[in-house]
């Protein structure tokens, strides 16, 4: 530069300065600094000039080149604190997360559906004034099997049936229904007695579609004065149509229990087909194999040498007894074809029934 007077150096100040002023971004104050204090900048470019100029004259165009350039760095650093603090500011309102706001966490599970339907269970019969009563998983050999009037000989006190705990000679097994439950109560509760007795139970079976060595029950008593099988009837039909709805039709087959007499199978009218497959080999039914019905669980009046073992006056109470399982209500409920879905953890599985489950 030919010019180094006070007005050139004055005017490329004022250029410099408007154009930081301008500059909207951080990106644009970069450009405009590049421009006005790169290495060819005009205020650089002067400073580069100064060993041209006359002894005389260097001394003082090197003072007034100096306070400007130090003018334009001070500017440059106010102008690039003042965007960054904006820029902050507006990242900031733009990326605020409200933390009051409900938000689903991730992953979302599930209530089991074994666990949701027994609790539905448990609903429908505190709904009709019953109670809930439960007990030990690891049960005394009276209370599971003589109490209920299982005899020695009876082929579920074998070890291949029933899982004993060792040692033996203390005639402790894992419970392979909650029947013993319903005895404690026996023993424990005055009477008029009504109970509900859902669990886990056990049993030395395969582990396969239909099968589990560990499933759930739901066992119910009533024993008062008067009880008879029609009131056995009535109950199990109200707690059907909790179960599977107002159409639901049921039916009792003869049976054999120990300890009910007499005792029944209880059958649920197939609730796919609604018995319209029997005898019609062109609407075959795979749920109950165009039979009309499904085998639900078993049941009975109360066998008088329950009650006797149990210190009740068999003259003057008396008592029904049914026995349903969960996993087979479930399946019944939500047509499921395989049992090991029940227990393997997929949480997809209990997503897929949580809504039809309650």
């Amino acid at each position: 530069m030919s010019d180094l007077s006070q007005q050139s150096i004055d005017s490329i100040v004022s250029q410099a300065l408007a154009a930081f002023a301008a500059a909207r971004t951080t990106a644009e104050l970069k450009a405009a600094r590049l421009a006005h204090l790169g290495d060819k900048a005009a205020i650089i470019l002067a400073n580069k000039s100064l060993g041209s100029l006359p002894k005389a004259e260097r001394k003082e165009a090197g003072q007034r080149i100096g306070a400007a350039r130090a003018q334009l760095n001070q500017a440059l650093a106010a102008r690039e604190a003042e965007l960054a603090e904006a820029e902050l500011a507006q990242a900031l309102r733009d990326e605020r997360i409200d933390v009051t706001l409900p938000v689903a966490t991730s992953p979302q599970g599930a209530p089991h559906p074994i666990t949701a339907l027994m609790d539905l269970v448990s609903d429908a019969f505190v709904a009709m004034g019953w109670e809930i009563a439960e007990g030990p998983e690891c049960e005394g050999e009276w209370l599971n099997f003589d109490a209920l009037n299982i005899g020695q000989s009876h082929p579920a006190r074998a070890t291949s049936d029933t899982l004993f705990v060792e040692p033996l000679d203390n005639h402790l097994l894992l419970r392979t229904h909650t029947s013993p439950v319903q005895i404690r109560t026996l023993l424990d509760r005055p009477l008029p007695v009504y109970v509900i007795c859902p669990g886990k139970t056990y049993r030395a079976d395969e582990f396969d579609a239909t099968h589990v060595p560990v499933f759930h029950q739901f066992e119910g008593l009533a024993v008062d004065k008067g009880i008879t099988l029609a009131n056995l009837r009535g109950t199990l039909d109200a707690f059907a149509q909790a179960m599977f709805g107002a159409e639901i039709r049921t039916r009792m087959r003869p049976h054999y229990f120990p300890f009910t007499e007499p005792s029944a199978e209880v059958d649920l009218q197939c609730f796919v087909c609604h018995g319209e497959s029997v005898g019609d080999p062109e609407r075959p039914c795979r749920t109950c194999k165009s039979e009309g019905w499904i085998e639900w669980g078993g049941c009975g009046v109360v066998n008088p040498r329950v009650l006797a073992a149990c210190g009740i006056d068999t003259e003057v109470y008396s008592g029904f007894a049914f026995g349903m399982g969960v996993e087979r209500t479930l399946m019944f409920r939500n047509n499921a074809a395989d049992m090991r879905d029940m227990v393997e953890g997929d949480v997809r599985f209990s997503r897929s029934l949580v809504g039809t489950a309650r």
